[in-house]
């Protein structure tokens, strides 16, 4: 028997058909199938050319029958126009009937080049002379119609390049709702980034939660929460993906959250006896703010008034991931009271009680890579620093009752500065408008002193263009998300107020005001406990209760379960109820003793006064003893009496 060797298009071993036979195999001499693939990539080759030509060619005949029918119709359009009239053809599109009739190969030269003008291009004409640059115009183009919705067209034009110009339109306050978070100030305000749901914190340790989706016109949030215990709200804010809440509180541990306020994560703290806050593993001393870094979603920062700015990870709660010092001009440790990430989060901002404010790259921990050292008054609280969308422009809000805008490549001098704007809170904000055009601050107030206003001012000119009045309590808190176009305010009397338009927001407080409030539902309860007994026949098997409420009603309907109580018994009791008295026996027996004329004043004389007819008629002891009780004996007072007189003083007793 010959065997070839290989397994890959050879050839199967041959055999004698009788003993293929005689061993019962069927298919033992067949041999396996080649394929030549060289042949079969070469015909495939061939398809795929041939099918590119047939493409090419019947692509090339519609063009050439495309262009055709646009020099035909250039040509009709050309011999419409009176000879006498000013407009003359266009060098480049002029083409003679000749060159259309004839079919040399001259005419080609004449033809035009490229994909064909649209019949509808307006032309346009020189200054310097008559002629029409563009394609020719199509007769009745220049009716007084046509020109009458081209007037139309420009003043729309005109009114969206005003409203584009104009900022202050696109400030959307025509509408305005208020969540009631408490009766203190609201100092916190947080969005996810899908402004689906709002989280508000208070100087009443409170954090609520409100969904503008579930909240019906009655505005109730649907979870409140103290989650550090006995600490005002500093900071509230969601993360990059809004799965989680950084919580900044007046302790030196920040929090994170989940979207539901379950704990997620602890800083720790750090040892407040070492000197160096470098070598703790976390704040010593009250926190004054924190952010979620934009790219990151597990970073997040905070200062505290330990003198430190530090990054965290959700991931790591064991120590801080890198720790920033800003100093004085002497080197000195000073405070930061706010702090912030750019837009791209490459650098960290922060502004510091001496006035100044220091900017570091994140990944250079030492030394400042700008600052500015009066940037505010020494002494004040510099509540807020924030970057512009493009990241070239810095506001800050300091507790000098000033704004001021920076460019952060040239730190020296502000930009723009505002005065005139009274904050007494450490986190009175500003932030900028979606299209980075306006700039928004809150003004505080004392109490009586009139009313808090939000103030917007235009980043080109910084003059103030527009001012709301919210309520007559400082504004605390401002936040214009940019995908809702909606303006949150957090005020000093416990408000949370939300500023809306129904044309140039989205979703938000608009989602909830259209719900009508829900009524309160009567206390459902079981009236008798249900057995499933699912293969009981069906006369043994109980009707299934699918609501207690529908259970309710039929019982409301039957008059045997639903009948008024019957009134209590006047006087006496009868039928086994008790009368007006008492409801139950206790109260029936002790209402009868109060009653008891009886005197009891003197209990001996009470008690002796049936001694008389207990010796002359005995009913309880005497007769079970009448027949075995001996006669009783007393012993004679007298004689004792006389003994005693004649016994020694000592020998008597004592009584």
């Amino acid at each position: 028997m010959e065997t070839s060797g290989g397994s890959d298009g050879i050839d199967a071993p041959a055999a004698d058909p009788e003993l293929a036979s005689t061993m019962g195999f069927t298919g033992f001499g067949k041999k396996a199938r080649t394929f030549d693939l060289e042949a079969m990539f070469e015909q495939t080759r061939r398809t795929a050319v041939e099918r590119s030509r047939k493409v090419l060619e019947a692509r090339e005949k519609e063009e050439e029958m495309q262009k055709e029918k646009e020099l035909r119709r250039q040509h009709e359009d050309n011999e419409s126009i009176p000879s006498g009239s000013s407009l003359t053809k266009h060098p480049s599109t002029s083409v003679s009937s000749d060159t259309d009739s004839s079919g040399s190969e001259d005419s080609s030269d004449e033809e035009l080049i490229g994909p064909p003008l649209p019949p509808q291009t307006t032309q346009r004409q020189s200054e310097d002379t008559d002629e029409l640059i563009g394609p020719p115009l199509p007769p009745g183009y220049l009716d007084s119609d046509d020109d009458d919705d081209d007037d139309d067209d420009d003043d729309d034009d005109d009114d969206e390049i005003q409203d584009e110009v104009n900022p202050v339109k696109k400030i959307p306050d025509s509408h305005e709702i208020t969540l009631q978070h408490g009766s203190k100030t609201v100092s916190a305000l947080g969005l996810d980034p899908s402004g689906a749901r709002l989280v508000t914190g208070g100087f009443d340790y409170d954090v609520k939660f409100w969904d503008f989706a579930g909240m019906d016109a009655s505005l109730q949030a649907f979870r409140s929460l103290q989650p550090c215990d006995c600490h005002q709200i500093k900071s509230l804010q969601y993360s990059s993906t809004g799965d989680v809440i950084l919580v900044v509180s007046g302790n030196s541990q920040a929090k994170v959250l989940d979207r539901d306020g379950f704990l997620v994560m602890e800083c720790v703290k750090g040892d407040q006896y070492i000197v160096d806050m470098a070598n703790t593993k976390g704040h010593t001393a009250m926190l004054n703010t924190g952010c979620w870094h934009p790219k990151i979603k597990e970073e997040f920062l905070t200062c505290s008034n330990d003198g430190t700015v530090r990054t965290w990870d959700v991931d790591n709660d064991k120590k801080h991931k890198s720790v920033f010092k800003p100093r004085t001009v002497q080197g000195k440790k000073v405070i930061p009271t706010t702090c912030t990430y750019s837009r791209d989060g490459k650098l960290i901002a922060a502004g510091c009680q001496d006035g100044s404010i220091q900017i570091w790259d994140r990944n250079m921990t030492v030394h400042t890579k700008f600052h500015c050292r009066q940037a505010h008054d020494p002494g004040t609280d510099t509540s807020c620093v924030t970057f512009s969308y493009d990241g070239t422009v810095l506001a800050s809000r300091g507790g000098d009752d000033t704004l001021k805008l920076w460019d952060i490549r040239q730190f020296k001098k502000p930009l723009f500065s505002a005065s005139n704007l009274p904050t007494f809170f450490s986190m009175t904000d500003c932030c900028f408008s979606p299209d980075d055009k306006l700039l928004v601050t809150g003004t505080s107030v004392k109490k009586g002193g009139g009313s808090g206003r939000l103030v917007f001012f235009e980043r080109q000119t910084f003059h103030k263009v527009y001012e709301i009045d919210v309520t007559n309590a400082s504004v605390v808190r401002c936040l214009w998300h940019p995908k809702l176009n909606q303006i949150m305010v957090g005020t000093g009397n416990g408000l949370a107020k939300v500023y809306y338009d129904p044309n140039k927001s989205q979703r938000g407080a608009k989602l909830c005001v259209v719900k009508n409030k829900r009524k309160t539902r009567q206390a459902e309860t079981l009236t008798q406990d249900y057995i499933i007994t699912p293969h009981a026949l069906p006369m043994f098997r109980e009707p299934r209760q699918r609501s207690t409420r529908k259970q309710l009603e039929k019982d409301r309907l039957d008059p045997l379960k639903s009948h008024k109580p019957e009134p209590p018994v006047a006087g006496p009791g009868r039928g086994g109820r008790v009368g007006t008295h008492g409801g139950t026996l206790s109260s029936y027996i002790v209402k009868n003793i109060a009653l008891d004329k009886t005197d009891d004043s003197n209990p001996r004389e009470a008690i002796l006064r049936h001694a008389k007819e207990a010796e002359d008629n005995p009913y309880w002891v005497a007769p079970a003893y009448s027949k075995t009780q001996p006669k009783t004996v007393f012993a004679d007072v007298e004689s004792d009496d006389e003994e005693t007189k004649n016994e020694p003083e000592w020998k008597k007793r004592k009584i």
